[in-house]
């Protein structure tokens, strides 16, 4: 997954494991306080994305002065930010109010009993306007017992990205919904179409974040699931083996060079510097490719995530807030994140940074706004259907034991997922066959699983 934040490419997520079970990194002293002063003061742990930095340099001046709270930010890059909210959540310490978390962490931390429910604000803070988050976003920052924890800060999906220009040149025709066969026939078609570019970028960087993210989405609509319903590891089943197998064998034939070591970042360089006439990746690419001064700005079509079995096969992801339940102020804490996560913002941002650059992917309002339509005309509806489709609770073609569509929504999954992916990208490498690889991952599936049997 990539967002416009996770401009660290995409590592998806990492998260706390219950209980006990931390992740080691930074524990730095950070802005104390805790709202200590009563609620006239809060802290905020957050990720150091563009547009949460842009956030951060409009608190003052807007909602401080409108509010009297002051926001300590304490902002860092995306792993040590989850280290660091996983100790202090995790152990309750009270240090920060407010973190960004994902929606694959944030069940896993309501379940923990990390965090605040927020019901009972949403209740009472009618002009946040609850219905108005985009349902898939509601759902998956919900926990298992059915209370909200989270709201979104912005959101996103995975689509398919092409070359409008080098498809006309070649009097190639894009599929309105493409099937993964025909986006395979098309690479090997526009492959070398012109001087040093490739057919398509698929990550194959090792990360469960990374090149498992794209991945897991043809494996689900390929047929396969990492577990089924009774937790029986699925990763040596014919589907996985069919979906992987396509996946390695489209990325080695019309793939972009080094791909072992290709990222979000990787591909997202290689679109702009015309070096790739596809890439099938999250759609928050789109603030990037579209940009001012992007070399590639008008020439890239949207159509929705290649399927095989299924409808629908985008991913989601949201960087969303959450309230520590050990938080001394959590009536200043929800007033920061009903603003952070507003049509209010999205209008501060709109007007002030433009457009373009509003945390979209998240609230149904955002998409009829005629002045952002205007500037994500060739987008916009793509991405808001990709959203709307996704199915966290049942991505592909039978019942799973935990949600998540690029993930499985367990603790495990972070140290799985990013071993697995090492198996995977060296397959990509030509290393391994992909059976050998599935095998080993096969064998760390089972381990895991037997924990939930």
């Amino acid at each position: 997954m990539r967002n416009q934040s996770r401009p660290s490419p995409r590592s998806l997520i990492a998260a706390a494991a219950a209980g006990a079970l931390l992740l080691s990194g930074c524990a730095g002293a950070g802005a104390g306080g805790g709202g200590s002063d009563g609620g006239d003061s809060i802290d905020v742990l957050m990720v150091n994305n563009p547009q949460m930095l842009e956030l951060q340099k409009l608190t003052a001046a807007n909602f401080t002065k409108k509010t009297g709270i002051k926001v300590n930010f304490t902002v860092l890059p995306e792993n040590d930010v989850r280290d660091k909210i996983s100790q202090d959540f995790a152990n309750q310490a009270g240090q920060y109010d407010v973190a960004t978390l994902s929606n694959y962490e944030i069940p896993i931390y309501a379940k923990n009993g990390w965090l605040h429910d927020l019901d009972a604000y949403v209740a009472k803070d009618k002009a946040f306007d609850q219905k108005d988050i985009l349902p898939p976003m509601r759902q998956s920052l919900t926990g298992a017992d059915g209370k909200l924890y989270g709201e979104p800060f912005y959101g996103e999906s995975s689509f398919l990205m092409y070359r409008k220009d080098i498809f006309a040149k070649d009097h190639l025709t894009m599929p309105e919904k493409p099937t993964w066969q025909q986006v395979a026939d098309l690479a090997a078609k526009v492959d070398a179409a012109e001087k040093d570019m490739k057919g398509i970028c698929l990550r194959g960087l090792p990360g469960w974040g990374e090149a498992l993210a794209p991945l897991t989405t043809v494996v689900n609509t390929m047929g396969g699931t990492w577990f089924d319903k009774d937790w029986t590891a699925r990763l040596d089943s014919p589907e996985f083996k069919k979906a992987t197998k396509f996946y390695v064998d489209l990325v080695r034939k019309h793939g972009e060079a080094g791909a072992a070591q290709s990222g979000y970042a990787e591909c997202l360089n290689n679109v702009t510097q015309s070096k790739t006439a596809m890439w099938y990746d999250s759609t928050a690419a789109t603030g990037s490719l579209e940009a001012s001064g992007s070399p590639v700005k008008g020439k890239i079509g949207y159509v929705p995530a290649p399927v095989d079995e299924t409808t629908s096969s985008g991913w989601l992801y949201t960087w969303a807030w959450g309230v520590q339940k050990a938080s001394k102020s959590p009536d200043a804490a929800w007033k920061f994140v009903s603003w952070a996560s507003s049509k209010e913002y999205e209008e501060l941002v709109g007007k002030k940074l433009g457009w373009a650059n509003v945390p979209a992917g998240k609230r149904a309002s955002t998409y009829e706004r005629p002045e952002y339509r205007k500037e994500a005309a060739a987008f916009a509806d793509v991405t808001r259907t990709a959203i709307e489709s996704a199915r966290p609770n049942d991505p592909g073609m039978q019942p799973r034991p935990a949600p998540g569509i690029q993930f499985v929504g367990i603790p495990e999954f972070t140290d799985l997922g990013t071993k697995v992916s090492q198996e995977i990208s060296a397959a990509i490498a030509g290393r391994q066959s992909v059976d050998a690889a599935l095998a080993k991952s096969q064998k760390l599936a089972e381990k895991v699983s037997e924990k939930y049997k």
